[in-house]
């Protein structure tokens, strides 16, 4: 079965071909790590626990307000508050050092639980005789998923104007600096592409509409499909051993190509 990692920054066009690989002629599984990374910090489960406990002691806006009937106290089953997300995001994203130390945490709270519901969910996806599931991961290199996937996939923008401008679009009660800390705390999106084809993955340029992006994915996935061919994909189905040989080579293969990434970029910081 073959793993593609899915990836981008914040407002490329990621969700919109997480969409389209869902639907005809792809039809593809798609395991959302922000979807997962919800459900793991719903009231009552041990990741909210550690957020409340570190973040609420500074952000008192942290948990949804009180609005009685439907947000008591304790939330609607007693189990807490949803969490504010807007407020914990702005603890989060930004480039000071207070800013990365935060993200830091709470990336360290969210990305165990995370990896642990995909894991499985990939393994209900294998059982199920699927020739490709989609790990659609906003921090896919940042988390070290990359090591794990078959094909990486960048979807990009050229133009970071673009980026904010649908950034802003879509979520309008941010500022433009809020807007820029957003886009910066993902990282540029190029340097994404750039290492994301250094290991031979692909990218998905998504600078035009809903019509060019459908070409442009078209595009990429027959580069997908040529580099794994579905009669591939059944071999390793039917031949569990001979799948974990090629699992093996194929993380191997992706940890030696992190090595090398790493590697490029220390000689690019010590030319500065």
């Amino acid at each position: 079965m073959l793993l593609i990692g899915l990836t981008g920054s914040i407002a490329t066009g990621k969700s919109t071909v997480s969409s389209l690989l869902s639907q005809p002629p792809y039809n593809l599984p798609i395991i959302d790590a922000d979807l997962i990374a919800r459900q793991v910090v719903e009231p009552g489960t041990p990741g909210y626990k550690a957020i409340v406990k570190y973040f609420l002691p500074t952000t008192p806006d942290l948990l949804v307000p009180v609005s009685l009937p439907e947000m008591p106290e304790d939330g609607p089953d007693g189990k807490g508050r949803p969490l504010n997300r807007p407020a914990l995001g702005k603890r989060v994203f930004g480039t000071s050092p207070e800013r990365v130390k935060d993200r830091g945490v709470l990336n360290g709270i969210v990305h165990p639980a995370v990896r642990r519901a995909m894991f499985w969910a990939v393994v209900r996806e294998y059982f199920k005789g699927k020739r490709a599931v989609v790990l659609d991961v906003p921090l896919l290199f940042e988390s070290k998923l990359d090591r794990y996937v078959g094909k990486v996939m960048v979807v990009g923008v050229r133009d970071e104007g673009v980026q904010l401008e649908r950034l802003m679009r879509r979520d309008g009660h941010l500022s433009r600096e809020d807007a820029e800390n957003r886009v910066r705390s993902q990282g540029g999106v190029m340097r994404k592409v750039e290492r994301a084809e250094f290991s031979g993955g692909v990218t998905v340029w998504n600078d035009g509409d809903r019509e060019e992006l459908k070409r442009e994915l078209e595009r990429v996935m027959g580069e997908v499909e040529r580099s794994s061919p579905r009669w591939w994909g059944w071999v390793l189905w039917v031949c569990p051993p001979l799948a974990l040989v090629v699992g093996g080579w194929g993380l191997w293969r992706n940890l030696r190509g992190e090595s090398r990434w790493e590697e490029k970029e220390r000689r690019e910081r010590a030319k500065l």
